[in-house]
């Protein structure tokens, strides 16, 4: 089962049907999403908040709850479901003290009611955090405390249970991140200020005398922090905005990896370039890093940081496990091409498939890990919005159009339900909406590779039926001043008289010579048959110019050709005995790798 949300409709889809009898909304909505073991789903109106059950074997049209909180923008769940944090437009209430409204409220799905409020402006990072088991809910404090509170019906938002504050009172945290697992433990980014390095502090909840782990660094403005699925080991991302060497736009990027024995590691990538994605295995075993400039490389480490395996470089920036981890998915999106590939993990990371997903911003795996998700949403495209599913041998099963789509995703179902792939089953048979789809795109390529593209026409030709001819600028001058064939103007000698003819022109001997020397020419070619054209018999030479522009290729191949030129001369200049500067020894040394290059272009000597 999947869900949809659109500007002021939500569906409900399973078995490529909607659900039946879903109680829709009837106004705007701005957010919906289920709870993360996919019992409850919630859908935001502008006077209330809508919950549904979505359990396993009940009907999907029984309202559970109607929170009465207006004008809500953003929703999130405890892992268990049964809170749920409400974001709303916070009001300023008392302009001379600075005193805002309580725009962030708790539900208890069990009791009934909202339970706890407190006041946020900044919609960025205001989710409280829950551990695994939802008993435990932490909320940041002014960037200088985390306060832990053991939520039950009737707690007190004012009283938390636990407290962390830094021992350092200029300094402020960023960002924080509580674990899954049994065992919770909380992981503390502080960012570098005033030439203090930055630090990310591992505690254990809720023992906050001594860290467990501890890394300072610098070049951190920010940190990602994500933990792996049994909470052991922590992944953390620093970047900067601002690149200090100047050898990147987008800033630095370092990666380090902390576990909650204390030990550390800064993972050494091969390339150089920005980290574009981290992700964990669902195994908790490993974990794999895209980074470097396009193409970059995909690799893959272990627990302890050490490399495993790493993919043929490529245009890719996406890495999505499959529920199981058996496979997993390389993608390019964003400003990519939408190529995706798959590969199966257990397999020595044996290529599946490869299929072209283009404009997509959604992508999922099913809980089933047989199917992946993807969908073209607003507002980041505002045209073409869908969605696509695809078997995971990369052929295409369903797909639906939306007037505009704002999120998707799947239900969240437990691991347990589906048993492990030994092997990849069969794709099923395609819906008649996948068939319909790649049919229409075939056409549409059939067309378009048919039809020559012609040489270019200016608008107000194109409908004429005249053939396309280019004229020159000299060309437009000539016939300005000497009369155009379309309306039989002739060039006006000042002081002549309107309507007379033109005055004779004297022809000077050399002149006369000259044209009875053309007309005796043209004269005896008229008689004799001329000879057949060499370019008509011979083939045009292979220029790589398609549709008379330069391809790339074409390009890179002449810069690549003109650096030889320049390096055979300083090898010249170095045999005959002159002193090089040392940038110059360093392009001699780069001839390898530029024949090389040359090499794989296509070009020879």
């Amino acid at each position: 089962m999947s869900e949809s949300r659109q500007p002021k409709s939500v569906d409900l889809i399973e078995n490529y049907s909607e659900v039946e009898g879903f109680p829709k909304p009837s106004a705007e909505v701005r957010c919906a999403l289920y709870s993360p073991n996919g019992e409850v789903f919630a859908y935001t109106q502008p006077s209330k908040i809508v919950l549904v059950t979505t359990k396993d074997g009940t009907p999907s049209n029984e309202v559970v709850a109607e929170v009465d909180v207006k004008e809500a923008y953003d929703l999130h769940f405890s892992p268990n479901g049964r809170f749920l944090a409400i974001w709303t437009r916070p009001v300023l209430v008392d302009r001379e003290s600075g005193v805002w409204s309580d725009n962030i409220h708790v539900f208890d799905s069990e009791a009934n009611k909202v339970v706890a409020s407190w006041s946020n402006k900044h919609q960025g990072g205001w989710q409280p955090q829950f551990t695994q088991d939802s008993r435990i809910m932490a909320k940041n404090f002014h960037n200088k405390e985390i306060h832990f509170f053991e939520v039950s019906e009737a707690f007190d938002i004012k009283k938390p249970t636990y407290k962390f504050k830094l021992q350092d009172s200029g300094a402020t945290f960023q960002n924080f991140q509580i674990s899954p697992g049994k065992n919770p433990a909380v992981a503390i980014f502080i960012p570098e200020k005033g030439g203090k390095p930055a630090q990310v502090l591992i505690y254990n909840v809720p023992s906050f005398n001594q860290p467990i782990c501890s890394k300072t660094f610098f070049k951190a403005e920010k940190c990602q922090l994500k933990w792996n699925a049994l909470g052991t080991a922590l992944l953390a991302l620093a970047s900067t905005d601002h690149d200090t060497s100047n050898k990147s736009y987008y800033g630095e990027t370092n990666l380090y990896l902390l576990g909650i024995a204390g030990s550390y590691e800064r993972i050494d990538l091969k390339r150089e370039g920005p980290i574009h994605d981290i992700t964990w295995s669902p195994s908790a075993r490993e974990f794999a890093v895209s980074y470097g400039y396009m193409p970059s490389e995909t690799t893959f480490f272990d627990a302890r940081g050490n490399s495993i395996h790493s993919l043929p470089t490529a245009p890719r920036n996406t890495i999505i496990y499959s529920p199981h981890g058996r496979f997993v998915l390389v993608a390019g999106f964003g400003n990519l091409q939408g190529t995706v590939d798959v590969y199966d993990r257990q397999n020595k990371f044996s290529k599946v498939c490869t299929f072209e997903a283009s404009n997509t911003s959604v992508c999922e795996w099913s809980p089933c890990g047989r199917f992946i998700l993807t969908a073209t949403t607003s507002p980041r495209l505002r045209v073409d919005n869908g969605l696509k599913v695809w078997h995971a041998s990369g052929q295409l099963v369903y797909f639906r159009e939306y007037p505009e789509l704002f999120s998707i995703t799947w239900k969240p179902q437990p691991l347990d339900k589906f048993p492990g792939l030994r092997q990849l089953e069969a794709c099923p048979e395609p819906q008649q909406s996948a068939k319909d789809y790649l049919a229409k795109r075939a056409a549409s390529r059939g067309s378009a590779t048919a039809k020559p593209a012609g040489a270019y026409r200016p608008p107000h030709a194109r409908n004429s039926g005249a053939a396309a001819t280019s004229t020159s600028l000299y060309q437009k001058e000539m016939q300005s001043s000497f009369g155009s064939a379309g309306n039989g103007a002739r060039k006006t000698v000042p002081g002549m008289v309107p309507g007379a003819a033109p005055p004779q022109q004297k022809e000077s001997k050399t002149a006369a010579k000259n044209r009875k020397k053309r007309e005796a020419k043209k004269a005896e070619d008229s008689v004799s048959p001329a000879p057949e054209s060499a370019a008509a018999s011979s083939p045009a030479p292979d220029t790589g110019v398609v549709g008379g522009v330069v391809s790339l290729e074409e390009k890179k191949i002449r810069s690549l050709l003109k650096k030889l030129r320049a390096i055979e001369t300083l090898k010249m200049k170095q045999a005959s005995g002159d002193q090089l500067e040392d940038t110059q020894v360093s392009k001699i040394n780069k001839e390898g790798d530029i024949r090389k290059e040359l090499s794989d272009l296509g070009w020879t000597e």
